[in-house]
């Protein structure tokens, strides 16, 4: 019995990774293939920032709703339901004869990737106790992040080699398949024994609220001063103050506000938005940064991120090792501090050096990045009440992909120049400034009351 138990529980850590995995490669598919991907479907400028940015609308919008319907109404159930739609929306992106099919099924791949992700950490709440498993299996979550990350782009850069960028959503569809049967046979449903009833409206709030700030974001990077971007902000903050509002007197809402007495649900939603607003930013800038300022071809870009990416997947399946008495809040603020650290050592390029003089930054970086993403995971699901870990992971994911979208438009704004020595200055600055977000989320996080003092054994 002993065994089967365990088989169980290590079938649903290879299910949830394997899920996490999938969505972060298809989250980071653009950054490789935009160019060959712009030029077959003749995007212009807008239309290429929307390619970059629908699949984080997608994500923001439905990482709460999902979260919350998976843990009153069934993880598996979720689960699966995710990973088929994102398989078939990486069919209707393969077969797009527009860029404004690919805008629409980028977000429903940021639908689909919503609910394996929100469910993802809430079945490995649900099968590992606190503890040293729990510790383990985080990494492991961890790792799938930064894995993602790194095989996403090598893969589309391969394939835009070979002169298919198609192929790279066909073959996401191919896995997702495989992953929504696999999911179906090897998952326990997890249910509330009282299911409350979907708050259908705080969803629509929410996710109009959502959908409303993150095409602000987008839409002002042509230009700031139209019209329809100030109508855009506007929208959104009326809609997210009434979403704020509902969820203070709905008798079901989807956010109890009551989670933001607690101070690591607190810290666990500034840490998601420092993650998204700092390194990911810069991260989701890099491969287009070493194109055009060290005229890259797209593969070498993407060889050279796995600086980055492939050390955050390993340290993050390390970070297990450190010390027991460091809490997942004090881990939180040591690897914001280092991916700061990391971000500062990028600057200093000129237009006689190298980009492979950043790659002692992006190596800092990663171990960052590694540290962060482990606690990351292991603070969504212990800052929430028991039953509630798809939430708390919703809410954490949530923070992280807002906070995304709201970096990478502060580092278009301030880097993205067609002159060469402008484009490397502006690289500068903004690693300075998400260097600084990152500082900045890590006083917020130490702020909520964690204790860095680390508790060593006699």
């Amino acid at each position: 019995m002993t065994e089967l138990k365990g088989s169980i529980v290590n079938r649903t850590l290879a299910v949830a990774a394997g899920g996490t995995f999938l969505v972060l490669v298809a989250f980071t598919t653009p950054l490789a293939s935009l160019a060959d991907t712009a030029e077959t479907l003749h995007s212009d400028p807008g239309g290429q920032a929307w390619i970059l940015s629908s699949m984080s609308v997608g994500l923001a919008v439905a990482l709460l709703v999902s979260g919350a319907v998976a843990d009153d109404h069934g993880r598996r159930k979720v689960f699966v339901a995710g990973t088929v739609l994102l398989a078939l929306t990486s069919v209707l992106a393969a077969v797009t004869p527009d860029t404004l099919v690919l805008v629409i099924a980028r977000i429903g791949q940021g639908i689909g990737g919503a609910a394996v992700l929100s469910c993802s950490l809430g079945c490995i709440a649900a099968e590992f106790p606190a503890g040293p498993r729990r510790a383990h299996a985080t990494g492991v979550w961890g790792a799938s992040v930064g894995a993602g990350i790194a095989v996403g782009p090598v893969v589309m850069g391969l394939l835009a080699v070979a002169g298919s960028w198609r192929a790279g959503y066909w073959l996401l569809a191919g896995f997702a398949a495989v992953l929504a049967v696999v999911a179906r046979l090897t998952l326990t449903e997890e249910r509330a024994d009282r299911p409350r009833p979907v708050d259908v409206t705080g969803a629509v709030l929410l996710g109009a609220g959502l959908v409303a700030l993150l095409s602000a974001l987008v839409e002002g990077r042509q230009d700031w001063g139209r019209p329809v971007v100030t109508g855009l902000f506007a929208a959104a903050a009326v809609l997210l103050a009434a979403f704020v509002l509902w969820e203070r007197r709905a008798r079901a809402p989807m956010l109890a506000l009551g989670l933001f007495r607690r101070p690591e649900f607190v810290a666990s939603v500034v840490a998601g938005t420092a993650t998204g607003v700092g390194i990911i930013a810069l991260m989701s800038f890099t491969p287009t940064f070493f194109q055009r300022a060290f005229h890259y071809t797209t593969l070498d870009a993407a060889l050279l991120l796995l600086a980055w990416s492939a050390t955050s997947a390993v340290v993050a399946l390390l970070a297990r090792r450190l010390p027991a008495g460091w809490s997942a809040r004090a881990r939180i603020v040591a690897g914001l501090i280092v991916i700061a650290a990391g971000q500062l050592m990028l600057t200093g390029l000129d237009t006689g050096t190298s980009a492979l003089d950043l790659l002692p930054g992006l190596l800092v970086a990663g171990v960052g990045s590694g540290v962060l993403n482990a606690a990351l995971g292991q603070i969504a699901v212990t800052s929430v009440p028991p039953g509630k870990a798809s939430v708390g992971s919703g809410a954490n994911n949530t923070a992280r992909y807002v906070g995304a979208a709201l970096g990478i438009t502060i580092v278009a704004v301030i880097a993205a120049h067609a002159d060469r020595a402008a484009l490397i200055a502006g690289w500068d600055t903004a690693a300075v400034v998400t260097a600084a977000l990152s500082v900045a989320g890590a006083l917020l996080v130490a702020a909520t009351g964690v204790k860095l003092r680390v508790r060593v054994k006699s």
